[in-house]
């Protein structure tokens, strides 16, 4: 592959980064706003239907976070093996490394949310 079609992956694996936080926020925010308005102080399946979508998009975007930045690790393992790399390709190798946030730090914060909003529901 060339140093353009590399980066032109690189970029589409961050964007899908940041497009995969976006379901799972929307439902967190509007949660988290009818607990606040007591819109979901309603029976039990609500709550646990609530708690399932939470999860199952959780987990969906997890899975697209952390495989998009796995890809864009090995993007950047390709582009540093570029002779004579643009200063955007060297950019993109020195800043792979904290891909590991996206993969590791981000499903954690969502599991710890997750949690919180689980005992909120379920204890009420």
């Amino acid at each position: 592959m060339t140093e353009r079609e590399l980066l032109e992956l690189w970029n589409k694996n961050r964007q899908h980064i940041v497009l995969s936080q976006l379901g799972p926020i929307f439902l967190l925010i509007v949660t988290v706003a009818l607990i606040m308005l007591g819109l979901i102080a309603a029976p039990p399946v609500v709550k646990w239907a609530a708690l399932g979508i939470l999860l199952a998009s959780g987990i969906l975007g997890a899975l697209v976070q952390y495989s998009s930045a796995t890809e864009a690790m090995a993007i950047a393992a390709d582009l540093a093996e570029v002779k004579n790399p643009s200063r955007l390709s060297r950019q993109a190798v020195a800043s792979a490394k904290w891909l590991n946030v996206v993969r590791f730090v981000t499903p954690t914060i969502f599991i710890l949310i997750f949690l919180l909003l689980a005992a909120v529901l379920v204890v009420g």
